[in-house]
């Protein structure tokens, strides 16, 4: 069921895009990606985790879309995403993540916009703090700058 903010077709982005989701989907915008502005995420419901990271010094705030939303309204098939970062990192993300953790992909930090230097624009943050079983590197690896591709 896809959410309420884009219950039919989704639309083109008109701003600037900051996520491609490609590969194995079923709702497309830009020929056989979902492509997203930054206004497009935000009108989908932000959620707010709280919770210390490897990447960063103390506890931090992320402002973000709870993956497992985002999988939804593209019509995600498959088992995992693979993750691409700007600077080329990947990391490969059993979808089932998304749907047994909490985990969102974070627009902001602390309550600013994620700048590219920050890991940004858009960052995987699971609630590391929430559950011993994420305090490992196998989680803290699965945290990346994104752009999908299943």
């Amino acid at each position: 069921m896809l959410p309420s903010a884009y219950a039919e077709k989704l639309p083109a982005p008109t701003g600037k895009p900051v996520l491609t989701i490609s590969g194995k989907i079923g709702n497309m915008n830009v020929g056989d990606k979902a492509v997203f502005d930054l206004a497009m995420l935000e009108k989908l419901g932000m959620k707010t985790i709280e919770t210390t990271t490897p990447r960063y010094t103390g506890k931090v705030r992320f402002d973000g879309i709870p993956l497992s939303k985002l999988m939804d309204l593209v019509g995600a098939k498959g088992t995992s995403a693979r993750v691409l970062a700007l600077n080329d990192y990947t990391t490969i993300i059993p979808i089932d993540d998304f749907y047994k953790f909490p985990v969102i992909m974070a627009l902001k930090m602390n309550g600013q916009y994620m700048r590219i230097r920050d890991k940004g624009p858009l960052f995987i943050v699971y609630p590391y703090d929430s559950s011993a079983e994420l305090q490992n590197q196998i989680y803290y690896s699965r945290s990346a700058p994104a752009s999908f591709k299943r």
